[in-house]
């Protein structure tokens, strides 16, 4: 297949050029920003809120795997809305004149998180509506019109992957975020009892779920297109204990002492009221919100049903691998290093 990643200089796409590459496709990458060097991969620079940037990079490509977005640790609530809603809009208009017939969405396992327990959700699940953060409630908006552009009338099929808590070599949110934590001394403690069950997923495992959606898009898009498919490692663990493993592993201190989770999420509720307040006068870049708490502190893990059936999917990295080869990646960030 002749694919194009969008996004394909970031974290996750990089990890899916390269895993096209290994199967032998024909690979364009699409970013705003060059970020690496393969001379088996097209490069194409440019703005997805453009057509006239994304024409040059769809010609002749058969699928299209759209994994751009803003970082969701940002808190540009008007930079989500252009790239996550009205530029993913452009994609699909530019994928229907540039004659593609496929198209694979990063959605995330946010679009129906609303800062309360799912455990084993699936998705059957309804679309968030108590948003905890703009990243989320402009990933269900690009969801949804990904979803609604599968038309087997036109032959254009679409399937969105909501991953959750990605990792691995190349990450630069996670372990890094976590390691400058320890090192200003602020991972003594744990939000809640720290029995939360939550996913993790490893990247290759994500890449996985994106490739065979794309396969399936192509044998079998009557069953497959205008879905959404979990993708997880399929293996939920209390939230601290992969982050206290990351901690240990790099020579950190694992956390100690547990805060009620209650009592944190009132205080981050009163702090983002009062930045709400002063929004108007000052800009305040907010870091301990609800979402972060409610993340820490509650149980969120899906259910792969749907994509084991309809793609085949299972993943093929297991927690305890992908921990290990993730903490060998990072050996530079060790402590004393």
């Amino acid at each position: 297949m002749h694919c194009l990643v969008i996004g394909g200089c970031g974290f996750l796409g990089r990890h899916i050029v390269e895993a096209l590459l290994a199967k032998g496709h024909t690979v364009n990458a699409f970013d705003i920003r060059k970020t690496f060097e393969n001379e088996k991969v097209t490069f194409f620079i440019g703005d997805l809120c453009s057509i006239q940037d994304l024409s040059p990079a769809l010609k002749d490509v058969e699928v299209v795997f759209h994994v751009a977005s803003p970082s969701p640790l940002s808190n540009n609530r008007e930079l989500f809305y252009k790239v996550n809603y009205t530029g993913t809009k452009n994609v699909i208009a530019a994928c229907k004149e540039s004659g593609v017939k496929r198209l694979v969405l990063t959605s995330s396992a946010s679009v129906v998180y609303e800062g309360v327990d799912i455990k084993n959700g699936d998705e059957s699940l309804p679309y968030a509506t108590s948003f905890m953060d703009s990243y989320s409630e402009t990933k269900i908006l690009q969801e949804k019109v990904v979803l609604e552009a599968n038309n087997p009338a036109e032959s254009f099929y679409t399937a969105a992957i909501r991953p959750h808590s990605i990792f691995g070599p190349g990450d630069v949110h996670m372990v890094p975020t976590l390691v400058q934590t320890a090192r200003a001394g602020k991972t003594k403690f744990m939000i809640g009892n720290g029995a939360n069950l939550v996913d993790f997923t490893y990247v290759d495992n994500v890449v996985h779920g994106h490739v065979l959606a794309a396969e399936k898009l192509v044998s079998d898009p009557d069953n497959v297109g205008g879905k959404a498919f979990f993708i997880t490692n399929d293996e939920p663990v209390p939230f601290w204990s992969v982050l206290t493993r990351f901690l240990v592993g790099l020579g950190y201190d694992a956390p100690k002492y547990h805060l009620p989770y209650l009592l944190i999420y009132f205080i981050s509720l009163i702090i983002e009221f009062i930045c709400t307040l002063l929004k108007p006068f000052t800009n305040i870049n907010v870091t301990f919100t609800p979402m972060k708490v409610a993340i820490a502190g509650t149980y969120h893990y899906y259910s792969c049903e749907r994509a084991k059936k309809l793609l085949g999917y299972k993943p093929i990295v297991s927690l305890d691998e992908a921990i290990q080869r993730t903490v060998e990646h990072f050996e530079h960030l060790r402590k004393g290093k």
